[in-house]
């Protein structure tokens, strides 16, 4: 999910042509059209793996991987030959899964460094269209005659500071999609990136550094919008600090005199 979230935004955001993509992942051409022509992008869930003849050695191989990373490009030793010394030590399986292991070890290798470089600094300013911050606060209302909590999501633009909240009784996925397609409607497009905490409707795991296990059907949501997620490091508000800003505010709203609201269905009547 999360590498056809990229492949996607790669085409239709960044304009970037089939060959380019194909380059970068390692994919044939067919694949990459399959998944630029599918219309909705459905989280795909997987199945118990099986055990792989490789999982014994891969430990091994992941350690020649690391010594060869660092070696000149002349030096290193090739996949095929990295596949016969597997072979002496004992595994009878194919050559291709050794290269799947060898192409996802580089791009797990690349995204971590890809990470560190971004993690190094927090942008103060932004460009319009660049980015924008969400994030949750709590609030309370009287509603038909009782004393309600609610859950209210703001949405808010990094460059023009513009901002939309949307109020709801509970914090579901159902209510985050709900708050920000509204949200791209009223704001007048979706930019690049998103930048989130790390919600439980969101983030599955949290990793080391800023390496995240995403919730599939949020993935899927980002897919389809052609943003990028990026995710603070725990208990850092400030790295999103304009909706930051407007969650305090609201906090600050809980301790004073408490508002009294007319009745929803009176609203609607």
């Amino acid at each position: 999910m999360a590498l056809l979230n990229v492949i996607r935004r790669w085409h239709f955001r960044e304009g970037m042509p089939i060959r380019e993509i194909e380059r970068r992942t390692g994919l044939s051409r067919n694949t990459i059209r399959k998944y630029l022509r599918a219309g909705t992008v459905e989280p795909q869930f997987k199945v118990a793996e099986r055990p792989s003849k490789l999982d014994p050695f891969a430990e091994k191989l992941s350690g020649w991987l690391r010594v060869e990373a660092g070696r000149s490009r002349k030096q290193r030793r090739t996949v095929n030959q990295m596949h016969a010394d597997l072979v002496t030590l004992g595994y009878d399986g194919s050559y291709n899964r050794v290269a799947a292991f060898a192409r996802e070890w580089k791009a797990d290798r690349q995204r971590d460094a890809q990470t560190i470089g971004r993690g190094t600094f927090v942008p103060l300013v932004f460009m319009p269209g660049e980015a924008f911050q969400f994030d949750w606060s709590e609030d309370w209302a009287i509603i038909a005659g009782e004393r309600t909590k609610l859950l209210v999501a703001h949405s808010k633009l990094s460059h023009s500071r513009a901002f939309i909240v949307r109020a709801y009784l509970l914090q579901t996925h159902e209510m985050l999609f709900d708050a920000l397609t509204p949200a791209f409607r009223v704001l007048g497009g979706v930019p690049r990136r998103g930048i989130f905490d790390n919600m439980r409707t969101a983030v599955d795991r949290i990793g080391a550094g800023k390496v995240r296990q995403v919730n599939a059907r949020f993935s899927a949501m980002a897919s389809h919008y052609l943003f990028e997620p990026e995710f603070c490091n725990p208990a850092a508000g400030w790295e999103k600090g304009q909706v930051e800003k407007n969650v305090q505010d609201a906090r600050r709203r809980l301790w004073q005199p408490l508002p009294c609201f007319p009745d929803l269905a009176a609203l609607n009547a």
